[in-house]
């Protein structure tokens, strides 16, 4: 599906296409740019970012990771609300690297320093290194641009994670952080992921399926686990309702147990 990454390249707006342009105009060296952050992202400018979502889910990214997770509200450190700042290795033209901070500050020159962009234009630029750029750029340019704000990136996220041209590696990440993205649409999406051609894919997307509000996973994992036509799938269904304090899921199981002859 290289038409995906096409139309990303045509339909990215002026600010992305001006802002690739300009990182690619430096051929080998390091860019950095910084745009603001979206509301509930912190950073301690060493790696560490924070992301306060509305129904009080927090996601911690960085040198340890915890998504959902206790060691995430364990302690934490001064948390500075932006601005994200990333760095960009370029070589030969192209992206190579991403790497991403909320807050601190620079303590060495780069290359070339765009200073301040507009969150819209950084947001949409990442986005279309994740769909284009290689595996390791483009795996890391996803979460900054979802921490810019203005609107998560879910339409561009999706296409990321269907475009079956793209490392699977990529599309794994589009499809988790899809799953941490507020709205119906995202739990539409991973639904539409669990039809994937490729079965890793397919697995992937129950488990970010099942990191979604119980009010939308537990009525889909319940359907999965009942009418998918894919053993593996069914299976990774109940064995994330098995992990669901739900009483929606605890009738699923007594219903099953009840039907055993």
């Amino acid at each position: 599906m290289r038409a995906l990454a096409l139309a990303f390249l045509v339909s990215a707006s002026a600010g992305a296409q001006d802002l690739a342009a300009r990182v690619a105009a430096v051929g080998s060296g390091t860019v950095r740019l910084q745009f603001a952050a979206d509301s509930g992202v912190c950073g301690n400018g060493r790696g560490n970012i924070s992301i306060r979502r509305g129904d009080g889910r927090a996601i911690v990214s960085g040198e340890n990771i915890h998504v959902n997770g206790r060691r995430a509200a364990e302690w934490e450190d001064d948390c500075e609300p932006g601005p994200v700042r990333v760095a960009l290795d370029v070589s030969d033209r192209r992206v190579t690297a991403v790497r991403s901070y909320v807050g601190g500050r620079w303590r060495t020159a780069a290359d070339l320093d765009l200073g301040e962009v507009s969150p819209t234009a950084a947001r949409d630029y990442l986005m279309q290194l994740a769909a284009t750029a290689e595996s390791r750029a483009a795996k890391d340019a996803i979460f900054p641009a979802l921490i810019a704000d203005g609107p998560s990136p879910d339409a561009q996220l999706l296409a990321v994670a269907k475009d079956d041209a793209r490392p699977r590696d990529v599309r794994s990440s589009a499809t988790f952080w899809l799953s941490q993205s507020a709205g119906d649409r995202a739990t539409a999406g991973l639904q539409e992921l669990i039809g994937d051609p490729d079965r890793e894919i397919r697995e992937h997307a129950v488990f970010a399926l099942s990191q979604r509000p119980n009010e939308e996973s537990v009525p889909a994992l319940i359907r999965l686990a009942r009418t998918h036509q894919d053993p593996a799938v069914r299976r990774r269904a109940v064995f994330w309702l098995g992990q669901k304090r739900d009483p929606r899921a605890l009738q699923y199981f007594e219903d099953v147990l009840l039907s055993q002859p």
